[in-house]
């Protein structure tokens, strides 16, 4: 093969990969790292426009933080410090006073995902990230300490879906407590008088129907050893996970576009979109070389329909690429590619 011929091959490697890391970045992998101590998540931190996001609860009660999460609003409580924030808003409230997100808290699955740089420094703890190895370093704060109580063995699951309407609540603590300091309770209403509480764990088990919504159950009491403590999780009831979908009115499969062009059609209403596109070239009619490349996040409207303007340098007689992505609460995120010409 000539020499030329080997590095347009080159090129065209290089620009698969790119295009992967861009169009995948969402998935990222980012470790997380709280005063030494590496973090493990359930759902993987992922950095999107630039932020860190961390699922809701991961690094705030390692900064000794107690979080409630309730329909989309998410309050966070530590070192005396006031945390509030909104699904999909760039406004938040620190203390009483609002400030601006560059990029909203938002769902992968049926997990929040909230700015992890933003979210740890209004808890008084420092952040540093370090993008050759997507490791994200946090000191300070106010960890909890080893005396703390926590939940373990969560049922439902933290921000869980459960089809019953009468789920079995139940959690184990990580260390021996007082049960009769115990209290429960479920979305304001104390039921410790229904709970069955051990110095080990706790199980409540509804004698009344719970509505299809989110609930939140949260939990304070004493360990034997004096240390006070207040835990919450939340999960929704009465329904199941929703397959989310996309479907693309605009462009169709192998249309030919311009620089400039729009992607419509539908998802679950209320869906975040995230579209990313990449163009190539062709080289003598055989080897593709990088053109340009966009991406942007929306959020469907209220039926589920969704609209988005791409600007991306093509060239006549090469492809372009739109990968576009939609992902909600308690829905399975849907995937579609077009493969496009120029």
């Amino acid at each position: 093969m000539p020499k030329l011929s080997l590095t347009l091959a080159a090129m065209t490697l290089a620009f698969a990969a790119s295009f992967l890391v861009t169009a995948s970045r969402v998935d990222a992998a980012v470790t997380v790292v709280v005063n030494g101590t590496t973090i493990s998540f359930d759902q993987p931190p992922i950095e999107r426009s630039g932020r860190v996001f961390v699922p809701l609860r991961g690094v705030f009660e390692r900064l000794g933080a107690s979080v409630v999460y309730d329909s989309g609003k998410i309050n966070a409580t530590g070192g005396g410090r006031t945390i509030s924030l909104t699904i999909g808003s760039t406004t938040a409230v620190v203390n009483g006073q609002s400030q601006t997100l560059d990029v909203a808290p938002f769902l992968v699955g049926s997990r929040t995902l909230v700015p992890l740089r933003f979210i740890s420094q209004a808890l008084g703890a420092s952040v540093d990230y370090a993008s050759n190895s997507d490791t994200v370093t946090i000191t300070g704060g106010a960890p909890a300490t080893s005396d703390s109580v926590t939940l373990t063995n969560l049922n439902p699951a933290d921000q869980g879906v459960v089809q019953s309407n009468k789920p079995a609540i139940s959690a184990t603590f990580s260390q021996s407590v007082d049960p009769n300091s115990v209290k429960v309770v479920l979305d304001n209403r104390d039921v410790t008088n229904a709970t069955a509480i051990s110095p080990t764990d706790l199980l409540f088990t509804p004698p009344y129907s719970l509505a299809a919504q989110s609930h939140t159950v949260k939990v304070e009491g004493t360990s034997t050893s004096g240390q006070t403590f207040s835990q919450s999780w939340s999960f929704t009831s009465g329904t199941s996970t929703n397959q989310n979908y996309v479907n693309v009115s605009e462009p169709s499969q192998g249309a030919t576009v311009g620089g400039t062009f729009t992607v419509s059609g539908t998802a679950l209403p209320g869906s975040h979109i995230h579209i990313v596109a990449a163009s190539v070239a062709l080289y003598g009619g055989v080897f593709r070389v990088p053109a340009g490349s966009y991406a942007a996040d929306l959020t469907a409207d209220d039926t589920g329909a969704f609209s988005q303007v791409v600007t991306i340098q093509v060239s006549g007689g090469g492809a372009v690429t739109v990968r576009i992505t939609a992902s909600k609460q308690y829905s399975s995120a849907a995937t579609v590619t077009l493969n496009l010409k120029s």
